[in-house]
C-alpha cells in the first residue's frame, strides 16, 4: 500500500480525469470513485438488478448497461430515490475504493472522488487538492461532454459542496481554466515533486515513531 494519499476533489466539469491522467502518466497508482461507481453497476450485477427492481427496467438500456442519464435525471427529482440509490451504492463504492487503495503501489497513491469532503473521505487522506473552475466553465464543459440541459447541471453543482467551502478544505489548489495543456502539465509536475517530498518526510517520521 502507498504510505501517502492525495485526495484529488473538484465540481463537476472541471477536469479531474484530465489531471488524474497526468499523474499516472507520472507513474502514480489513481483510485477514481467515478470508474468504480460504473464497475458496481457492471451488467448483470446484483447491485443493477437491485436498481432495475426499484425504478424499473426502463433505466436498464438494451445492452443491459444501466442509463446512468435517466436515473440521474430521476434522482435528482426524487430525493428519497437518492436516499435509497445512496445506501445501496456507497457502501459497495467505499469497500471497493478501500481494497484498490490497499494495492496502490506507486510512491503516493491518487484518490480523486468529486464528493471528497461532502462524503468525509477526507479521513482516508494526507492531503487535499482541489481542481478550481469557475461555474461557467463546469456548465459550457459539462454540457459539450453529456449534452444534458443547463437546468440539469446546474442543480448537480447546487449539490455539491460550494467552489468557497472546497477551497477551504484544500491543502493545493489547481486552476484548470486554461485550455493550454502544456501550463497545467508543468503545475502538475511540480505538485508531484512536492509530494514525492511528503511521502519522504511521512516514511522518516514513521521510521523514528
Amino acid at each position: 500500500m502507498s504510505e501517502y494519499i492525495i485526495g484529488l476533489t473538484g465540481g463537476i466539469g472541471c477536469g479531474k480525469t484530465t489531471i488524474s491522467e497526468m499523474f499516472i502518466k507520472l507513474g502514480i497508482d489513481v483510485v477514481d470513485a467515478d470508474i468504480i461507481a460504473r464497475q458496481v453497476v457492471e451488467p448483470n450485477s446484483p447491485a443493477l438488478e437491485a436498481i432495475a427492481d426499484y425504478f424499473g427496467s426502463q433505466f436498464i438500456s438494451s445492452n443491459g448497461e444501466l442509463n446512468r442519464s435517466l436515473l440521474r435525471t430521476r434522482i435528482f427529482k426524487h430525493n428519497e430515490e437518492k436516499l435509497w440509490l445512496n445506501n445501496l451504492l456507497h457502501p459497495l463504492i467505499r469497500q471497493t475504493m478501500l481494497a484498490q487503495i490497499e494495492n496502490c503501489s506507486s510512491e503516493y497513491c491518487l484518490l480523486v472522488a468529486p464528493l471528497l469532503i461532502e462524503n468525509q473521505l477526507t479521513k482516508l487522506v494526507d492531503r487535499v487538492l482541489v481542481i478550481d473552475v469557475s461555474e461557467q466553465i463546469q456548465l459550457s464543459r459539462t454540457i459539450k461532454r453529456d449534452q444534458s440541459s443547463t437546468s440539469e447541471i446546474q442543480r448537480i453543482i447546487a449539490s455539491q459542496i460550494s467552489r468557497e467551502k472546497r477551497i477551504a478544505a484544500a491543502d493545493d489548489v489547481i486552476n484548470n481554466e486554461s485550455e493550454n495543456l502544456a501550463v497545467t502539465e508543468v503545475k502538475i509536475n511540480n505538485l508531484h515533486q512536492n509530494y514525492l517530498q511528503f511521502t519522504k518526510n511521512k516514511r522518516k517520521i514513521g521510521a523514528k515513531g
